[in-house]
């Protein structure tokens, strides 16, 4: 079985609270059932000193979970960077004669603003399609107008690539 990072996460965070909740319980209950020291009792012999060593085992375990769920986080945000998380989209005419903005150019950035721009233009008999890289926002291709809309459109943000239209 494999858990996300957050459902990981969320029970580290539950068992740490149990333990606590559970060691606070176990306190209380031997300030309540005070009895005398018994002579010649160990530190081994007392039920209160048992438990309180099985929680601090507990919550070192769970402190170790917990920093490696942080390191698995940083790893996922860490290569989000390099994820297509930013998508502009311009619809159309490429001809006077053709309405209905069938033609496009959608640009797919990542972070750092690298990916691609692909350009669809839609005439009567046929369909061509063009794909160029982008690096940092610009690239080595001739951008047309609408490519170039698309490529501002992605990095300013303001289309998210979930979006839904």
């Amino acid at each position: 079985m494999h858990l996300s990072n957050t459902a990981l996460s969320i029970l580290a965070v539950a068992a740490l609270a149990v333990a606590l909740l559970s060691f606070a319980y176990a306190f209380a209950l031997a300030s309540r059932l005070r009895r005398p020291p018994v002579p010649d009792a160990g530190p081994a012999d007392d039920p209160l000193e048992m438990v309180a060593e099985s929680h601090g085992r507990a919550i070192q375990r769970l402190e170790g979970a917990v920093v490696q769920l942080a390191g698995g986080e940083k790893h996922l945000g860490e290569g989000l960077r390099s994820a297509v998380r930013h998508v502009g989209l311009v619809r159309f005419d490429a001809f006077e004669d053709m309405g209905g903005r069938l033609s496009f150019s959608a640009a797919l950035l990542d972070d750092n603003g690298d990916g691609i721009v692909i350009t669809s233009i839609n005439g009567r008999q046929d369909t061509r399609c063009y794909a160029k890289t982008v690096q940092r926002g610009t690239s080595i291709h001739n951008l047309s107008d609408e490519e170039e809309q698309a490529i501002r459109e992605a990095m300013s943000g303001r289309r998210a690539a979930s979006a839904t239209r």
